[in-house]
């Protein structure tokens, strides 16, 4: 029997309401009769939505179609760091969407911890927004979908938060799904959010349930993991290169999970793959659903294990799957409430805050953004900020009468990254700021914080710019010894952008969002005029 599996990645989504820590119960499709020969079964698969999902649904319906026995799961994120549209309504919209594409499982993201577990609950089993109300259209019911979490622990009643896996059943054969949440997910949320839950490691989590689920009869296991890797080939079996070099988190889990574990569809790092690791068949299907990843799966009827898997990942090009109309009826009752939400006055300004940077590669508003940054992390003992010019999308032109609205900074600062401070010694933020001219131009110099300064000159050899003993907080050169407390956004704390150096910081502590720091800022700042951007001085 062969089943279809499809992972997907994307920006919407949630599940049904269950008992948290309980698994469910197998499910048999009525029609369906009991296998006399191999069942194929298709997983249609993503991990956050080149389509967006009016047209991810029909793609998935289309692979559905194909087969009877299939089922669409997705690997988490699919609710936090939201466009605008969604963002507004608490990410509501997006789950509403999943659930019409059909989504039936998702692994929990540590995006879906963003607002903390209440948050995630409420999205979950429906209700209106704590702080705002119902603000939508019309009463949200909750996610379709089923959340699955068995790696995270509710420290209080010793039991998962949400279900930690779902059995399905085709022509007889049940095949197990276990969601799991990123081990790391309290170094990347705020820590109030997830004060009382214990996030285990993933490998020891399936470990423990493999036995469970052995003594239920259950023999083909799939796993859907927020964590993932990255590779250098094509991401699609059939390409000359494909899945070339392997490497990340997901290719230590994966080779320490039991072997009754047959596939992995995973996510998080929004690469796209399809690989082979340990022998079993990994999958990740990019982000905001361009690509959905299909999986089909032979079972065997008697030992009901898994005989045969392969998959593709399939580019969702908007020519080709036309929009649901029932979705974009869906994006439309919220569009029609979003006017008054994006243009809430967030503050006023005195002077255009513009993008465009100086020849040493500084700009007002990368100035203003640090600085907000800096001052929303006081509490955290923030010393300095840095903030990279590819996550400022536009400038903040002057409006005629000086008020900001929200879908203005929002455009400004679209990816609703959580600030991460972390300790840093004075020769590693040298060798943070040297990291800038390796491979990169000046329009990707990090914009820095009030109080910190330094020179650098482009004549000097790629690793070297930085002119030593130029480096200074507060007028004093900074001690290459000590530590200092350093704050910035989540993808650069991660290493993004080879910021490599940031990965090595200590004693991290998550703070609000960076749209959020820049709201604040704004507020206690009327009127805001930005000063010249003379903070690093370009030598040559």
């Amino acid at each position: 029997m062969q089943r279809r599996l499809r992972p997907f990645a994307f920006v919407l989504g949630l599940a049904a309401a269950f008992l948290a820590g309980c698994a469910t119960s197998p499910t048999t499709p009525t029609a369906a009769p009991a296998a006399t020969g191999p069942v194929k079964v298709k997983i249609v698969a993503i991990n956050m939505p080149a389509g967006g999902v009016a047209h991810l649904a029909p793609a998935v319906a289309q692979l559905e179609a194909e087969n009877p026995n299939h089922i669409f799961v997705a690997a988490g994120d699919l609710a936090g760091a939201s466009p605008l549209l969604s963002a507004l309504f608490h990410d509501d919209p997006t789950v509403e969407a999943m659930g019409i594409a059909g989504l039936e499982v998702s692994s929990v993201g540590n995006h879906e911890f963003d607002k903390g577990a209440a948050e995630l609950l409420r999205i979950q089993n429906g209700g209106c927004h704590p702080a705002n109300g119902c603000e939508g259209p019309h009463p949200f019911e909750g996610a379709r979908y089923r959340y699955l979490a068995a790696s995270t622990v509710d420290l209080k009643t010793g039991k998962t938060l949400l279900p930690a896996y779902e059995v399905k059943t085709f022509q007889g054969i049940p095949m197990a799904f276990i969601g799991l949440t990123l081990k790391q997910t309290p170094d990347m949320v705020v820590p109030s959010g997830v004060a009382g839950l214990r996030f285990e490691d993933e490998a020891q989590t399936v470990n423990r349930l493999v036995p469970e689920l052995q003594a239920r009869g259950v023999r083909a296991i799939v796993v859907l993991i927020l964590q993932g890797g990255t590779q250098t080939g094509g991401y699609n079996v059939g390409d000359h290169d494909a899945c070339q070099g392997i490497e990340g988190p997901i290719v230590d889990v994966v080779k320490r999970f039991d072997k009754a574990v047959d596939i992995v569809v995973s996510g998080h790092t929004h690469r796209p793959y399809n690989c082979r690791i340990d022998g079993r068949l990994v999958t990740s299907a990019d982000r905001y659903g361009k690509v959905v990843t299909d999986i089909d799966v032979t079972l065997d009827p008697v030992t009901h294990d898994v005989i045969g898997d392969s998959a593709r990942n399939l580019v969702v090009r908007v020519e080709e799957f036309p929009a649901d109309p029932r979705e974009v009826a869906l994006i439309q009752q919220y569009v029609d409430r979003e006017g008054p939400l994006a243009r809430r006055v967030v503050g006023k300004i005195g002077a255009a805050l513009e993008r465009d940077y100086n020849r040493a590669g500084e700009c007002a508003l990368g100035e203003v953004i640090a600085d907000s940054q800096l001052g929303a992390a006081r509490d955290a003992g923030a010393q300095i900020a840095f903030m990279k010019m590819g996550g400022i999308r536009a400038a903040l032109p002057m409006p005629a009468d000086g008020r900001v609205r929200f879908e203005d900074i929002f455009t400004v600062q679209p990816f609703s990254n959580a600030l991460v401070t972390m300790t840093l010694s004075g020769a590693q933020i040298v060798a943070l700021l040297q990291r800038q001219w390796l491979g990169h131009e000046s329009d990707h110099v990090m914009q820095v914080s009030r109080g910190f300064s330094y020179s650098f000159d482009d004549r000097r050899p790629p690793g070297q710019s930085v002119v030593p003993g130029s480096v200074k907080l507060d007028e004093r050169p900074i001690d290459l010894a000590a530590d200092y407390r350093v704050t910035v956004n989540a993808f650069m704390s991660d290493g993004g952008d080879s910021l490599s150096v940031l990965r090595q910081g200590r004693d991290r502590r998550v703070g609000v969002l960076d749209l959020e720091a820049f709201e604040q800022y704004l507020v206690q700042h009327p009127g805001l005029v930005p000063g010249p951007p003379d903070r690093i001085t370009r030598l040559d």
